[in-house]
């Protein structure tokens, strides 16, 4: 049988231990990492079902858990050596194309007449334009419905540039409006799987007032605190270690890069430059989100983590645009991704981060 030799996050501490002094100390800086082995006895009744599954009984009876911890952020991911190897398979693409065709003529496809405008009107785009969220979770809440109803459409980077272009459109007349919401954060549910209780493309904008939406100021403050106590960016210091690590890479001017805490499957975390706004990511979110459908992934969730939109008092000149893309899983698949361990305790993950920086690189 022929041994697969690429990296894997089962050598994480051999991987980290062996980096140049730089990056090594980096790395010892924000991350712990722990691997332990995991053993059972399965009775010789499971034999041929653990072989079936797994490959050989061997395989399950001694299991390598590594567990990475970010030490600034105080989030983490257990990794299964033996998750990470499972096949997956997407098993929901025909009933996610038929439900894509059945819900054309829905609310979105007439935005004018279907949908709420907010009270400074709507914002119109080359290839979108937004409404009125009608059950909103914040006082400024709205839509970027796409032109185009089917969510799975190919769209290149000059699409999303647009679009996030639009719905920053859509933030700064609602700051004019309010000058106190300044605080802008974009979200992309792809399908019900990632949360998306319409079918029809579209992304989610909020502004919101007195601070950033709590982890978005968690992130601000604790970068802030390592800058403070080492000396070093924070976020040059998460890109410097991916990097040594085989795990990022550069498109169009940005780190991009497959998380070693993702907070679920196959996690891609985009790193702009502070000054910058977040259209500059348009040409990496494309080659990820091309990425992703190449592996089948058709439901995945998108989140923008921005400065705010005009000056607070706080420090935000090292905080970089950047966005975070996760692989919700197959639409068909009736177990939720995520419960009571990720809710409460850590994210568990089976795509390992090597595999998936394998296919930003494909």
């Amino acid at each position: 049988m022929k041994t697969d030799t690429r990296p894997s996050i089962a050598e994480l501490e051999e991987r980290i231990a062996a980096l140049p002094p730089d990056e090594r100390a980096a790395a010892e800086r924000i991350f712990a990492v722990s691997t332990t082995a995991s053993h059972l006895v399965p009775p010789p009744e499971m034999h041929d079902w653990i072989t079936k599954q797994f490959g050989s009984v061997d395989s399950v009876t001694t299991q390598q858990i590594v567990r990475v911890t970010n030490r600034v952020l105080l989030d983490g991911a257990l990794f299964n050596d033996l998750r990470a190897r499972r096949p997956i398979e997407v098993k929901g693409a025909d009933e996610v194309r038929e439900t894509i065709e059945r819900s054309r003529g829905d609310p979105f496809c007439h935005p004018d007449t279907g949908t709420p405008a907010d009270t400074f009107g709507r914002i119109r785009g080359d290839h979108g334009i937004t409404a009125s969220n009608i059950a909103k979770y914040d006082a400024y809440h709205g839509v970027l419905i796409f032109d185009e109803h089917d969510p799975l459409a190919p769209m290149d980077a000059k699409v999303i540039r647009d679009r996030l272009l639009t719905a920053r459109r859509w933030a700064l007349a609602a700051n004019e409006e309010d000058p106190s919401a300044k605080y802008y954060f974009l979200i992309w549910n792809c399908l019900w799987r990632a949360g998306g209780s319409i079918v029809h493309g579209h992304m989610q904008m909020t502004v919101t007032r007195g601070m950033h939406y709590p982890r978005v100021e968690m992130l601000r403050r604790r970068s802030l605190s390592y800058d403070e106590q080492q000396g070093r960016d924070y976020f040059d210091d998460l890109w410097l270690v991916h990097e040594a690590l085989g795990l990022g890479l550069w498109h169009e001017g940005s780190r991009v890069f497959a998380s070693l805490t993702p907070i679920k499957e196959s996690e891609v975390i985009i790193l702009g430059r502070p000054g910058e706004d977040e259209s500059a990511l348009a040409g990496a979110i494309a080659h990820v989100i091309g990425k992703y459908r190449e592996q089948g992934v058709c439901a995945y969730n998108l989140a923008l983590l921005l400065p705010p939109l005009s000056a607070d008092g706080n420090d935000w000149r090292r905080f970089p645009p950047h966005a975070r893309l996760v692989d919700r899983g197959d639409p068909a698949n009736k177990t939720s991704d995520i419960g009571g361990m990720e809710l409460y305790a850590a994210s568990v993950v089976a795509a390992d981060p090597f595999r998936v920086a394998d296919l930003l690189r494909g």
